[in-house]
């Protein structure tokens, strides 16, 4: 045991010998290890964000979206023909079991004034279950009723990214009047803030009508009754396969497809979404991980790289100290315990690199992180392996110098 200790100490001075070479030896584990613990917290946080993002929608409400069509044998993208309707939504409100909410919701992309500004936004028109089936309270004011609906009264809700761009600090926003198309509406409500999604988008900036002022006065539109999606929420997720079958079923009957045509609609859980986004976010940072492990490799090369060296240096000192009794194992141990130390003195420092990028990354940008002490540990095991895997090709270099030949060695 004080055989280790003397060999850390030993090869503690001789790392104090040369800093700036240690230094720049332990750089490539360094720029390894931060790189990996980083990508590991901005890999987590993003799952972790999407999974709240997801929840905050409900994990028992399903999307259902227009499906594609071909003309002319060009096949358009999901939602290029309106295949879904108002008529639609209500059936499966009415005859699909499980199903205890259905809000539908047609949108544009249109300017929204307010005496002399103006904020390019997305006007969604929707119906009164828009604040339950979406979990988005509304922070001032009201959303609109059902009788609003029914009177397609000119009423909008702002989100605050809207309301902020089009009201002064201070000003009275519920009860103030903006205008859409040259259609004056009165502002109701203010929805309450839910900042940035996973894929950098704002949340916030949007204005909400009743789906018959938006359809009737605001947007327009060229078959009335026509709707861009269905949210359907069922009492609990483990209803979701059962009702998506059936609403599969009523809408293929309703829609007069053959057996041999496929579905004009196309129907989404937020278990797929979830899955589908947590695993682009793996896939992403696997890819980044691999691209940080070559840093790893290229300062295991450097510090063989540099151990070579040092045996070049030293030796005479091996051959000494071979001749004045020390075994091939010492020697082997002296060698292999200094890349060891580089490596864990990289290690360390690598780690608080990537926990304060991570850190950074959070404070400055908004992306979320979260440390994950099994990838911080891993890491540092890893730069370890590294130490020992690239420090015993230059150990055992020096363990097997001829004494009598190092001794005279120049």
């Amino acid at each position: 045991m004080s055989f280790l200790w003397l060999t850390m100490f030993s090869a503690l001075r001789i790392l104090r010998r040369n800093p700036l070479r240690a230094g720049l030896t332990m750089l490539g584990i360094i720029i390894g290890i931060g790189a990996v613990v980083a990508m590991v917290s901005l890999g987590q946080g993003a799952t972790a964000s999407v999974q709240a993002e997801i929840s905050s929608l409900g994990t028992n409400v399903l999307i259902i979206i227009p499906g594609a069509t071909t003309v002319g044998g060009v096949r358009g993208g999901l939602g290029s023909i309106s295949t879904l309707t108002v008529d639609d939504a209500q059936d499966i409100e009415k005859k699909v079991s499980s199903v205890t909410m259905v809000m539908y919701a047609t949108r544009s992309v249109l300017q929204v004034i307010r005496e002399n500004k103006n904020w390019s936004t997305i006007v969604l028109g929707t119906t009164p279950e828009f604040p339950d089936i979406r979990s988005w309270p509304v922070a001032q004011g009201n959303f609109f009723t059902q009788s609003d609906m029914d009177a397609a009264a000119k009423v909008v809700i702002l989100g605050k990214t809207a309301a902020q761009n089009l009201f002064e600090s201070g000003e009275e926003v519920v009860g103030s009047e903006v205008r859409i198309r040259n259609v004056p509406l009165r502002v109701i409500g203010i929805l309450a803030p839910k900042g940035q999604s996973i894929t950098g988008q704002d949340q916030d900036d949007f204005v909400v009508l009743p789906f018959t002022t938006a359809e009737r006065k605001v947007l327009g539109t060229r078959f009335l009754g026509t709707v861009g999606i269905i949210l359907v929420a069922t009492q609990t997720r483990h209803d979701i396969p059962a009702v998506v079958d059936d609403i599969k079923e009523l809408l293929r009957a309703k829609h007069r497809l053959q057996s041999s045509e496929e579905d004009d609609f196309t129907i989404r859980t937020m278990e797929d979404i979830a899955n589908t986004m947590a695993g682009t976010s793996r896939t992403m940072m696997l890819m980044l991980m691999s691209i940080a492990s070559i840093s790893l490799i290229v300062g295991g090369i450097g510090i063989m790289n540099i151990l070579l060296v040092s045996v070049t240096e030293r030796t005479r000192e091996i051959g000494l100290r071979m001749a004045v009794g020390a075994k091939r194992i010492h020697i082997l141990l002296q060698f292999l315990i200094e890349a060891i130390i580089m490596t864990t003195i990289g290690g360390i420092l690598g780690v608080g690199a990537g926990i304060g990028i991570s850190l950074l990354l959070t404070k400055l940008i908004g992306w979320p992180t979260i440390i994950s002490m099994p990838a911080v540990a891993a890491a540092f095991v890893f730069s370890l392996v590294v130490g020992i895997f690239f420090g015993l090709y230059p150990a055992n270099k020096a363990s097997k110098l001829n004494p009598i030949e190092a001794l005279h060695y120049e």
